[in-house]
């Protein structure tokens, strides 16, 4: 085209509905090519992801182990310091306790039981009617206001002091593998008056004991000691009439945590627990058969005259169980090797058939109780809770180290048992009461109170929709036309 020549108009086009015309040129897509260049230029190429090629893996973020454990710690420590964790504590931990050693008294009891002629199951169905009778103890303690705890106190005092004092009546009394602290009251109904002394003990000490603090009399030595140490000190006696060296172990402890808990100076309670080591000695110095207990401790053989054979065996069969046991039941040491294999030496048993995981889980729950009866104790500012919850939690958690010692090897064979897990009803009854005992002071606490007056009204409402979802009736569906 010459300069002469004009240029040639540009095409238009109506824009539809409108009046305007647009170029038909392609100004516009060179526009948007212009855009989409510099566009290119100012970012950076990426290359395109080929179909063969992996991309590597992400890395997962880094966890920081002290930071995790911090964490668990705060969540651990905000459960533990929660109202509710004492209760659920002691009845959770007291209630698998118990079932725990109804099955072990079923499996320890069934050799033993067809040796004397009786039904395998004998033994424990009388522990189930013993558990089933302190369960309603339990429910009973749990309910009972704690001015008529105290008011109980000194009847349950008399009536065991005149209890055992009909132990040593001949023609009353019953010797049991050469201790005499039980009455028969016809058949196989056998009953030990010194297991309902320590629940006597504890709830009249603890009574004493507030009732002096009221009157700030305890910061006097013949206040803190009297009545006290002398009324502690007949129960022994009347204890030891019969030869029974490991209920008055367990009794002489509940005294020590009780001036334990009064706070006893140190001289004093040094010079009283220096005094009954002393009695100790002697009594033990003068019975052989308790001599031959304390030789056996951490015996490897039998010895002369099997005198360590219960020992022994109690130390074998926790070896045979292992890691995780021989199976429920599979016991080889309660066939007539392993003496009293259901009530003294039950946890001997238990280690052999359930292993180191299941003597371990024994271990824990009363670990938990111990917690839990040490937090009720701590917590209260009611002396007589506090003196009554440090009794029982003393009482149980002494009980299970003497008895569980005495099977491992590292103490003397007391005849202790092990609380709500061996076999034996007297033992289990004023236990169960003791722990419902606990079970009322948690409940008492002013956090646990309002915390499950809260969980009440929640508690009703599921249980009505429980109910109404269990009572509504299935309709049947008709088929169509059908009146």
């Amino acid at each position: 085209m010459t300069p002469d020549q004009p240029a040639a108009p540009r095409s238009r086009t109506a824009r539809p509905g409108t009046g305007r015309q647009v170029p038909r040129s392609g100004g516009a897509p060179r526009l948007r090519e212009a855009v989409r260049g510099k566009g290119r230029a100012a970012s950076p190429a990426r290359p395109r992801s080929t179909a063969g090629a992996s991309r590597p893996p992400r890395r997962p973020p880094r966890v920081n182990v002290l930071d995790a454990l911090r964490g668990l710690q705060q969540r651990v420590r905000r459960a533990w310091d929660r109202p509710l964790t004492a209760y659920y504590l002691l009845l959770g931990g007291s209630l698998l306790i118990l079932v725990l050693g109804l099955v072990m008294v079923y499996s320890a009891s069934q050799i033993k039981a067809l040796q004397s002629g009786l039904s395998p199951s004998y033994f424990f169905r009388k522990q189930l009617f013993a558990a089933a009778l302190g369960g309603a103890l339990m429910l009973l303690a749990v309910r009972m206001p704690i001015k008529l705890h105290r008011a109980f106190a000194y009847p349950l005092l008399a009536v065991s002091v005149f209890l055992m004092c009909l132990v040593q009546v001949p023609g009353m009394g019953i010797a049991v593998n050469g201790n005499q602290n039980w009455i028969s009251f016809g058949g196989p109904f056998l009953l030990q008056p010194s297991e309902f002394g320590k629940l006597a003990l504890v709830l009249w000490g603890a009574d004493l004991l507030a009732r002096k603090q009221d009157k700030r009399l305890l910061a006097q030595w013949k206040h803190l000691l009297v009545p006290l140490v002398p009324a502690t000190g007949m129960l022994l006696g009347l204890i030891m009439l019969g030869g029974d060296m490991g209920t008055a172990i367990i009794l002489t402890a509940i005294l020590f945590g009780l001036l334990w808990l009064a706070g006893a100076p140190t001289r004093l309670f040094a010079g009283v627990l220096a005094f009954a080591g002393v009695i100790g000695l002697l009594l033990i110095k003068t019975s052989a058969n308790r001599m031959s207990r304390l030789a056996c401790i951490g015996a490897t053989e039998p010895g002369a005259n099997d005198q360590c054979w219960q020992a022994v065996h109690g130390i074998y069969a926790l070896a045979n169980g292992g890691w995780f046991g021989s199976g429920l039941g599979a016991s080889m040491e309660k066939w007539g090797e392993l003496p009293e294999p259901h009530t003294d030496f039950i946890f001997a048993i238990t280690g052999e058939e359930l292993g180191l995981a299941g003597t371990l889980s024994v271990l824990v729950l009363f670990a938990a109780l111990g917690y839990a009866g040490i937090r009720v104790a701590g917590r209260t500012e009611d002396p007589f809770v506090r003196y009554a919850a440090g009794g029982v939690t003393t009482w149980i958690t002494a009980q299970a180290v003497v008895n569980i010692g005495a099977v491992l090897g590292l103490l003397p064979i007391a005849g202790v048992p092990l609380p709500l897990f061996s076999y034996g009803g007297s033992a289990l009854l004023p236990t169960m009461f003791a722990v419902g005992l606990l079970i009322a002071f948690a409940r008492a606490e002013p956090g646990a109170r309002a915390a499950l007056a809260m969980r009440q009204p929640a508690l009703r409402k599921k249980l009505a929709r429980v109910r109404r979802k269990t009572m509504r009736r299935p309709v049947k569906r008709r088929p169509s036309g059908e009146r």
